[in-house]
């Protein structure tokens, strides 16, 4: 292996810019328990604005957010409607049914759309024996499908059909930033379509720590409340929320370069012989590399590749999953290339 680490594994691993280190140095800090803290005060009002919502509120991580917005909208012994992949359902550690006491209902999606038709089957009628359907749970982008867009027209329909049954939309939008860009809209014109959502900055925003969730004042004032419960209170957190603040305004748009990065990556990829790339998936910043062709499974292919310097994961048996980021510039992507066809090469002698 020769030069740096090339770090594919998520955007997750992105470092606080030096912009965000010196708004940190520099940040207004007060009590948030007691609402004191000026810095987080103006990211949440700015992040509510932002997504077109009357408040929001800062909380450790998205998936405490995601569940802190479950909790807030649901009662103990109701249903959630989920996409069979979906992170809150998958990668949340059974929180819904440990913290809200809710069981879940899935359905198969396409690339996590849900066909409006399988949703409306799926919300309970009046039953003495049903749970009460009292939240849909969508997710944008959707990173079980390698980071597709899940269609505006999808979550319209389904939005619409939620309100007719009284049931509220809760978005899972860790990534809904990479969604608007991939969109070339303005993300209200996603929030629009569901009640609440929660946010990552520390993701491709290269935020150190944090997520936003936002929606109607007294939602959040019960999000407050179970961020609480959960040991989400922060005190002097402003440290965090300056970085916040420059993700959202200064770290939006250039996600365009990781799309583009993750383009080129998919389409090297797919003329490799042994692995498989379906690059009409490659719609964001994540590239699904299948590997069944080269008769290794994922884990093992990660295994190799990592001795050549280049560090992803396997999210399925026979498929890895690579992510562009802030800290992999185009000249990283082009090497982790020539490192994929030496290692290829190196493989088939």
């Amino acid at each position: 292996m020769a030069g740096k680490m090339i770090d594919f594994r998520s955007d997750t691993v992105t470092k606080p810019t030096p912009e965000m280190r010196e708004a940190m140095y520099k940040a207004e800090v007060g009590d948030d328990v007691y609402g004191d803290d000026p810095t987080i005060n103006k990211l949440e009002a700015l992040g509510a604005a932002k997504v077109g919502k009357e408040a929001a509120v800062f909380v450790p991580s998205g998936t405490m957010g995601n569940q802190v917005s479950v909790m807030a909208w649901t009662d103990r012994g109701d249903e959630v409607i989920l996409e069979e992949q979906a992170h809150i359902y998958m990668y949340e550690v059974g929180a819904p049914a440990v913290l809200s006491g809710v069981q879940t209902r899935t359905i198969k999606g396409n690339r996590g759309a849900m066909d409006p038709a399988d949703v409306e089957a799926a919300i309970r009628g009046q039953n003495i024996h049903f749970p009460r359907t009292s939240l849909i749970c969508l997710e944008q982008t959707h990173n079980r499908s390698g980071g597709c867009v899940v269609p505006l027209d999808n979550m319209k329909a389904i939005y619409e059909l939620a309100h007719e049954k009284g049931v509220n939309v809760h978005l899972d939008g860790a990534r809904v930033f990479n969604a608007a860009v991939a969109l070339g809209v303005d993300v209200k014109e996603i929030t629009k379509y569901c009640d609440s959502v929660q946010f990552c900055l520390s993701k491709g925003l290269c935020a150190p720590v944090g997520s936003l969730v936002a929606g109607p004042k007294d939602f959040i004032a019960r999000v407050r409340k179970y961020r609480k419960m959960l040991g989400g209170g922060m005190r002097q957190a402003g440290i965090l929320a300056a970085a916040g603040i420059v993700a959202l305004e200064k770290m939006v748009d250039r996600l365009a370069e990781d799309h583009a990065n993750a383009k080129m990556l998919g389409e090297a990829l797919s003329q490799m012989e042994g692995l498989h790339v379906d690059l009409s998936t490659v719609q964001t910043n994540m590239v699904a590399v299948g590997t069944r062709g080269l008769g290794m499974d994922g884990p093992e292919f990660a295994g190799l590749m990592r001795k050549y310097g280049v560090w992803f994961n396997a999210d399925l048996p026979y498929r890895v999953r690579i992510v562009t980021h802030h800290d992999v510039s185009r000249e990283d992507c082009e090497e982790g290339i020539r490192r994929f066809r030496e290692a290829l090469k190196e493989l088939r002698k």
